[in-house]
């Protein structure tokens, strides 16, 4: 890899981290029964998905470790995961916040991991794969350690789809010249957006099981039913 053209703040990758700590601690604490976590647990969640995109954008990229570069990722990771921990019963009660929250923080991780891709100089397509794997990499990791279905790879609210259309944009703007800070930018704007439409009215892709249906209808009915 050359020396990339775009390095990511340290405040605004901490930021993501941070939120993305808040937003773990507050799914792993929502749990009751024999699911449910103790502090030490849920601040394991946290630090996961704080963490977890940055992790698997540089082993995609092939670059050193940025979030154990330094003291203040783990930090502000277990910091934010302690937050969402005690704040978890407030936030409970304002989901439209926590919705909020986790489009802002796959936004960001979707951003930060395309844009710093391109200013590595790998194409386009790469480019937008590798923003999209840090988007719902903490997501992921997240959900294999508490032994829960993938989420993304079930019917729900549009997810990997709005960082990807996020990512598509960021790798269009700046293959047209724009800057890399600018495209994105709007790469946040737009994965948090399309998110947010996705949870508000429920819009899906469609499932698998309802195509498979629909096409058996349609070439059973070509069969003749003879009656007696």
């Amino acid at each position: 890899m050359t020396e990339p053209l775009f390095v990511i703040p340290l405040w605004a990758d901490l930021t993501a981290v941070g939120l993305g700590g808040v937003q773990g601690a507050l799914f792993a604490s929502g749990f009751v029964g024999q699911r449910r976590l103790d502090f030490l647990g849920v601040a394991i969640i946290g630090i996961l998905v704080g963490m977890g995109g940055g992790l698997i954008r540089d082993l995609l990229l092939n670059t050193e470790l940025a979030t154990l570069q330094s003291n203040w990722y783990l930090l502000t990771a277990l910091g934010a995961s302690l937050v969402g921990m005690l704040l978890a019963g407030l936030f409970q009660r304002l989901n439209a916040v926590i919705v909020a929250l986790d489009a802002l923080v796959i936004g960001m991780f979707a951003a930060f991991g395309t844009a710093k891709a391109l200013g590595l100089g790998m194409p386009a397509v790469p480019a937008v794969f590798v923003g999209v794997c840090a988007a719902v990499g903490g997501s992921i990791l997240r959900d294999v350690i508490m032994g829960l279905p993938v989420a993304i790879m079930h019917v729900g609210s549009l997810y990997a789809v709005a960082a990807g259309a996020g990512c598509v944009v960021l790798a269009v703007a700046h293959a047209l010249g724009a800057p890399l800070v600018a495209a994105a930018i709007t790469c946040v704007v737009v994965t948090t957006v399309i998110r947010l439409l996705a949870v508000m009215f429920d819009i899906s892709l469609p499932e698998q099981r309802a195509l498979h249906r629909r096409k058996v209808a349609i070439e059973t009915s070509a069969i003749r039913i003879i009656k007696p």
